[in-house]
């Protein structure tokens, strides 16, 4: 994105834009979020807003607006939107949000393909500047630009019609280069389309069609007509062939398409050797075939089925008696339907080698002028990429001739292809006088069938879409979203593992890493939208758990359009806020709840009915709702039970299910080695999370209770996460909360232990706010007795030491904390807070890089005695 123009009467600043590449808070669609930064306007020029409508008639400005920041950014979303829009493509939605900072606001902004929408957003910004300071601009250049990115980038109508009708179906659609290759589904259920050909389209097909002498030979032995032709190596070669055929002929490419090169119904010497040296441009490989006398058709197969039919005419005018060939070819192509590119549903008329050629058989040049009414060829063959037309014909096509079609795309292994036929009438029994196949194309242009110039359009991409996915089939994959403020990990990690014991292949995200099918694909933060589409588009996936952290929706949105079930695990005091205009838990929850306004039709939101703002998402974004909670006698369980819905809770020490009335008991708390024997609240929390994501899925009872008395947090299950260690008499706990909420909890959890002596090793994350990283230093001072303090890798921005400072006046300021100890490194801390304690002694790690953190502890164990996981009879009940 470059920089509106800088001057002194510089009045918009361009902060940064974001492409909401899936779902986001805003929108289901895709748009960029602008900031701006807007300065006082103060002599416009009078007629700002009538050159804004003298380029744009259609904005809706009225001739009293004032250039206040607000209108201006209303003026610049609806530019973006118009300048976007084209014939078969209409935006409409748009939105101005309000920053803290009164100059400063959020332009939204819907658009269809990225490039376009940054390059209309950057002219609309440019309009208004030069509009405000009465500068010149070159808004019909600039508006061409965009015309020809959108040519450039945008899906043809073949790729387009084949999207569509995925999306009608509900299929989800990936487009992953700027060119044709879209894929569409998830994980194991996907499939892919490039152009024309599918997942399906055989590459030895495609290289069969690709020569059209194998092609004639492999159709000749079925018994389909096809002419006599042999491949030529010069010009002298070629018209000895046209001889032994028998005039007239045809000379085209061996290897070519689209109809580039090729001249029919050729007679002399002459024009033989002019059209090969016209197909000799295009290939190195050319052959001559005999002429057949007839209408040019094209018949689309797919699959079994002859899907639709065009009677194709050569590119051609009518003499008007006035203008010469080459001003009436200048009119047709003002025709609104043609453009250069193959976007456009027909394509302009050109003048070239051919043409000429064309030309000199009826006597013409291009400076000729045809009497009235006189048709005039430009071209011999018919094709749409040659400027032809193309009427439909499919209703008309012989029982015979279309058997004979869908019998020729079987013998070259095609699942779809464009059969080129010439007949007297299609309407008529193939016969010897009447059809003969000249020619088989793999990928074949569909717009003569979606935007014929005469007849019926055929929607041939819902035929390609239905030849791809059987009847009910959507090419998803089961979709967990899970999000909150704390517990997102370790539930999505206990969700994964439920659903592996379904036997799935499961794919799952989170702030450790990527791994599908216990095989790890990335290691690091991977909570973000990158990390799921590689999960979503790993062809063995068959189910998806995805961490969603906040930093990815507000970058990026959602990864996926929709989800089965969406987990949101708490907001409490929040976490990030004063970032990206977060000031407040309200806002926050306003992030998360985007995955709730995610969940399917038929999905379910999985929520925790002790947070009020958790609560409230379903409110905002009605859906299907579970509510878990420790408590079962909570209002909302009972509010939502009373109404017929689901809820899981804990009573008695058993988790229970409530299907309306209905509860039951289903497993005990203690046989969960999560929730270590049933004391830690949290993990509880986290099970009755996981525990409902499955039930919502349908998992089957026996597979949840395996998959719930199999899972811990356990290193190898649950990295980093209150994960307890005996480390020669020293009990050790390793977790990554680094937030108000998060270590209230693991205090609370600390309840449970004997140990008398308690030495801490702490940080935290440098993107809260100086508040929330005292209040923890203010809580950690009354549960230990040595406080070891380290700065890692999650600086993110402040000062060397400004973060351990901050914690240590919370320590300050409470009592008990006898020793406080500064150290750059967070596996320097560790080893000295170890070498601290003695046996007896409870050491907590506050492990901002968990997997670093296990693995350098696991390397302790191994070098020291061998050592015992602790369980549950190591602690005090």
């Amino acid at each position: 994105m470059s920089a509106l123009p800088t001057d002194k009467r510089h009045f918009i600043s361009i902060q940064k834009v974001l492409a909401l590449r899936g779902p986001n808070r805003w929108t289901r669609v895709t748009a960029l979020e602008c900031w701006l930064r807007f300065l006082p306007v103060d002599s416009p020029a009078p007629d700002w807003q009538a050159r804004l409508l003298a380029w744009l008639p259609a904005l809706p400005l009225e001739s009293s607006t004032q250039p206040e920041a607000s209108t201006l950014a209303v003026v610049l979303h609806d530019l973006t939107l118009h300048l976007q829009s084209r014939q078969d493509l209409q935006l409409h939605f748009a939105k101005v949000m309000p920053t803290s900072q009164s100059d400063l606001l959020r332009v939204i902004v819907q658009y269809d393909e990225e490039t376009v929408g940054r390059a209309a957003f950057e002219l609309a910004g440019r309009m208004v500047e030069a509009a405000l300071t009465g500068e010149p601009l070159d808004v019909a250049a600039g508006m061409e630009d965009i015309t020809d990115l959108a040519d450039d980038l945008c899906l043809g109508p073949s790729t387009r019609s084949m999207v569509d009708a995925a999306l009608s179906r509900g299929i989800p659609v990936r487009r992953l280069t700027e060119g044709s290759l879209v894929q569409l589904g998830w994980g194991s259920k996907q499939q892919k389309i490039l152009a024309a050909a599918t997942s399906q389209t055989s590459a030895i097909a495609e290289d069969i069609v690709q020569d059209k002498n194998l092609t004639c030979r492999l159709l000749r032995e079925v018994g389909l007509p096809v002419p006599r032709g042999r491949p030529v190596d010069s010009a002298e070669d070629a018209w000895l062939a046209a001889l032994e055929i028998g005039l007239p002929v045809v000379v085209k490419p061996l290897d070519g398409n689209q109809g580039r090169g090729v001249a029919l119904n050729l007679t002399t010497k002459e024009q033989v050797n002019a059209a090969f040296d016209a197909a000799s441009e295009e290939s190195d490989s050319i052959i001559v075939e005999q002429f057949a006398a007839g209408e040019d058709y094209r018949l689309l197969i797919v699959g079994r089925e002859l899907v639709a039919a065009s009677r194709r005419q050569p590119a051609h005018v009518i003499g008007d008696g006035c203008h010469s060939v080459s001003e009436l070819i200048a009119h047709a192509n003002l025709d609104p339907r043609r453009a250069a590119a193959h976007a456009a549903a027909l394509s302009k008329i050109r003048i070239d080698a051919v043409a000429l050629g064309v030309l000199a058989e009826q006597a013409l040049t291009p400076d000729s002028v045809p009497e009235l009414g006189s048709r005039v060829y430009i071209r011999r063959n018919a094709n749409l990429s040659t400027g032809g037309t193309a009427v439909d014909c499919t209703d008309e096509v012989h029982p015979s001739i279309r058997a004979a079609a869908i019998e020729a795309a079987q013998t070259v292994g095609l699942d779809l292809c464009g059969i080129d036929l010439v007949a007297i009438d299609i309407s008529q029994a193939l016969s010897e006088r009447n059809g003969v196949i000249i020619e088989i194309n793999a990928r074949p242009g569909l717009r003569m069938h979606l935007y014929p110039s005469e007849g019926r359009p055929r929607n041939v991409g819902e035929a390609v879409i239905n030849s791809m996915f059987a009847p009910g089939e959507n090419g998803r994959i089961p979709i967990v979203a899970v999000t909150g403020v704390n517990g997102k990990t370790t539930t999505t990690r206990f969700i994964a593992h439920l659903l592996g014991e379904n036997g799935w292949c499961v794919g799952l995200t989170s702030t450790d890493g990527v791994n599908v099918g216990g095989r790890v694909l990335d290691t690091g933060d991977c909570s973000g939208p990158k990390s799921a589409r590689a999960v979503l588009a790993y062809p063995g996936t068959d189910a998806a758990v995805l961490e969603i952290a906040r930093g990815g929706v507000l970058r990026e949105g959602l990864p996926f359009d929709c989800c089965d079930v969406a987990v949101v695990t708490n907001i409490g005091e929040g976490d990030h806020l004063g970032i990206a205009e977060i000031h407040t838990p309200g806002e926050l929850a306003a992030v998360k709840q985007t995955i709730v306004a995610a969940v399917s039709a038929t999905g379910t939101a999985v929520l925790n009915a002790a947070d009020p703002l958790v609560v409230k998402m379903v409110e905002t974004h009605p859906c299907r709702a579970l509510f878990f909670a420790l408590d079962g006698n909570h209002e909302v369980i009972r509010r939502h039970c009373a109404l017929g819905g689901r809820a899981i809770f804990v009573r008695d020490g058993w988790v229970i299910r409530a299907d309306g009335a209905s509860e039951a008991p289903f497993i005990a708390c203690a046989e969960v080695p999560l929730t270590h024997g049933g004391l830690i609240s949290f993990q509880i929390e986290n099970t009755l999370a996981a525990l409902g994501a499955a039930w919502a899925l349908g998992i089957d009872d026996a597979i949840i209770l395996r998959g719930a008395r199999s899972f811990s947090s356990s290193i190898d299950h649950s990295s980093g996460r209150f994960n307890m260690l005996d480390f020669a008499g020293i009990s050790v706990i390793i977790d990554y909360g680094h937030n108000v909420d998060a270590l209230r909890a693991l205090l609370e959890a600390l309840n449970h232990f004997p140990n008398e002596r308690r030495i801490v090793v702490y940080s935290s994350a440098g993107d809260r706010r100086d508040a929330d990283i005292i209040a923890q230093g203010r809580m950690l001072a009354p549960h230990f007795d040595d406080v070891w303090l380290y700065e890692g890798d999650y600086a993110r921005g402040r000062q060397p030491g400004e973060i351990m400072t901050l914690i240590t006046e919370g320590l300050n300021g409470a009592a008990r904390a006898r020793r406080i100890e500064c150290i750059q490194g967070h596996l320097k801390a560790v080893d000295l807070a170890l070498a601290s304690a003695k046996p007896g002694d409870l050491v907590m790690i506050q492990a901002d890089t968990a997997d670093e953190t296990v693995a350098h502890l696991r390397a302790k164990l191994a070098a020291a005695a061998p050592p015992l996981m602790a369980g549950p009879s190591s602690r005090r009940h």
